[in-house]
């Protein structure tokens, strides 16, 4: 995934929606998100497996009218509005690349999302080796994602044994971001700053953790509900419509899992 090798012809569409007040269901795929008929239909579709292998939306971020999920194990989904007046689905994979790391952050850099690979060995030793692109993007020339270096995490050298877990914009506005290295005498470092092409300032867990923006609470009543082990895990908005992310949870594990369109009323 050379953006070199990515043939720059415009990004097309998977799906077209027209959504009223009856919810369009989506289960996240290797192949993309299908359409199901409702959501009873994705019940015994997966194995439970630990949530940084599991396929779901990890984070998501809003822009203007638009929406864009990162997929773990996936690459990107955007939904925004289309000129017909519907909302247009594209999806941006990873591929075979993605489909090793866990997704550990998205941010808006250079006016693009940036999404943060890393390699979690916590359930289940990989055979992979630690990623060494760590920070992927896409933009609507193409369907191809495109590696987007971020300086800051540049003072880690990825051949020198540095991994970053987790990157996100905080409460108050900053950037935060951790960085790890696993030898004879593990490191962790965790940085804060106003802008991801400088390192910024170390800061301390405790200070990371209270950064981290509340989620917005979910009105439950604007949505249908979901069966036994089926939860809501986030709500956004596109164009005129709210989509909700949902999964099968069973403790850290995740089983079906996917996202729901609907008009809003």
């Amino acid at each position: 995934m050379d953006s070199s090798a990515v043939e720059w012809s415009g990004a097309k569409p998977m799906a077209i929606l027209q959504t009223g007040e009856n919810p369009l269901w989506f289960q996240l795929t290797e192949d993309g998100p299908v359409h199901i008929e409702s959501i009873e239909d994705a019940i015994f579709s997966a194995a439970f497996i630990p949530w940084p292998l599991a396929l779901h939306v990890r984070f998501f971020l809003e822009r203007e009218d638009e929406l864009i999920m990162a997929v773990n194990r996936e690459g990107f989904i955007k939904i925004t509005p289309n000129d017909a007046g519907g909302l247009a689905i594209y999806r941006f994979s990873g591929g075979n690349l993605w489909r090793q790391y866990t997704v550990g952050g998205f941010v808006f850099y250079n006016g693009l999302p940036n999404a943060l690979l890393y390699l979690d060995n916590f359930f289940l030793d990989s055979d992979s080796s630690p990623v060494q692109q760590r920070t992927w993007s896409f933009n609507m020339e193409s369907n191809i994602l495109f590696p987007l270096n971020i300086p800051a995490l540049e003072h880690f050298p990825a051949e020198e044994g540095w991994s970053a877990d987790a990157m996100r914009l905080g409460s108050d506005g900053l950037f935060y971001y951790r960085v790890r290295k696993n030898d004879s005498q593990p490191v962790t470092r965790i940085f804060r700053t106003d802008d991801l092409a400088k390192i910024g300032d170390e800061i301390t867990a405790e200070v990371f953790f209270n950064s981290i923006q509340y989620k917005t609470e979910i009105d439950y009543s604007l949505l249908p509900q979901l069966p036994k082990g089926f939860f809501y895990t986030g709500i956004g908005k596109a164009g005129d419509s709210l989509v909700a992310f949902w999964e099968e949870q069973e403790e850290f594990f995740i089983g079906a899992a996917g996202f729901m369109v609907k008009k809003i009323e």
